[in-house]
């Protein structure tokens, strides 16, 4: 017992203090008047909370959070779910297109928002491709349009994240017995029964997994959003994680930008409560 805390203390005092401190600084500074390059920290309570709730720009990235969550979190779990069974026949070459899916993950998510902001220019890119093949009707502006640019985005997104969740479910799929399978399949279910009722059922504490990476991912995109469109027109492509970048390094509103980390943080927990409680449950069991 004795040697197991010597071990765990140096851990836990750098996640107390890098981390969790830092969390408690960020939630301070929301409350105080320091919006210059000089700091001040003359309490005002909420007042920061409020300007930030009755902000037009603050309503507009809520709105960009749940298409971004509601494009990005779909893709990536049901191309994931896709990919994982595919991979899970046992198929030729397996471990060579394992790696293919996966390897859009490893890559910075700067790199993924160049490339894809050069397939998405109007005029080149992917429509250049439709143009090809005579779709030349069907030339969408993609993340540059004011009403559907979010959904763009996920697009780039969910291509970089869809091969990790593939992995999650593909370790789940091999983790299910094989007999389960075919007791199923003797009792008469399909290929689809077999799924629907046997597999994905035992598949939805890795469900539970992707879903709370992925709504994670959501929250606190920044690095593919500035490098394909930044706030985009009419701020369709803003994200509240560019927001608190340009209300705190760009226009020097420290406070402002503390209640939007602040605010993000309290979304997280929303996920990541839940996912510990569950995850206990499973260990107590």
């Amino acid at each position: 017992m004795t040697l197991a805390v010597l071990v765990l203390t140096p851990s836990i005092i750098a996640v107390a203090l890098f981390i969790y401190s830092f969390i408690g600084w960020t939630f301070y500074i929301s409350t105080v008047q320091w919006n210059s390059q000089v700091p001040n920290y003359t309490f005002v309570g909420l007042r920061n909370w409020i300007r930030l709730f009755n902000d037009t720009r603050f309503h507009i990235d809520l709105r960009n959070l749940l298409y971004y969550a509601a494009g990005f979190m779909t893709q990536c779990i049901v191309f994931g779910f896709i990919l994982a069974s595919l991979l899970d026949q046992k198929i030729k070459g397996e471990a060579l297109f394992r790696t293919i899916f996966i390897f859009p993950f490893a890559v910075s998510g700067i790199v993924t928002g160049v490339a894809w902001r050069w397939l998405m220019q109007p005029t080149t890119g992917i429509n250049l491709l439709f143009a090809r093949i005579g779709l030349d009707w069907f030339q969408p502006t993609w993340n540059s349009h004011p009403e559907y640019g979010m959904w763009a985005v996920t697009i780039a997104a969910s291509w970089q994240f869809t091969g990790y969740v593939m992995a999650l479910y593909l370790a789940g799929l091999r983790g299910i017995p094989y007999e389960l399978r075919e007791a199923a399949a003797i009792d008469g279910a399909g290929s689809f029964a077999i799924y629907r009722y046997v597999i994905i059922p035992l598949l939805m504490p890795v469900t539970f997994t992707a879903i709370v990476l992925t709504g994670m991912n959501s929250i606190r995109v920044f690095d593919l959003v500035s490098a394909m469109s930044g706030s985009g027109p009419a701020f369709a492509t803003d994200t509240l994680a560019f927001f608190m970048f340009q209300s705190t390094f760009g226009a020097y509103r420290y406070s402002l930008g503390a209640a939007i980390g602040a605010f993000m943080i309290l979304l997280s927990a929303f996920l990541i409560i839940p996912y510990l409680r569950s995850m206990r449950g499973e260990v107590e069991r």
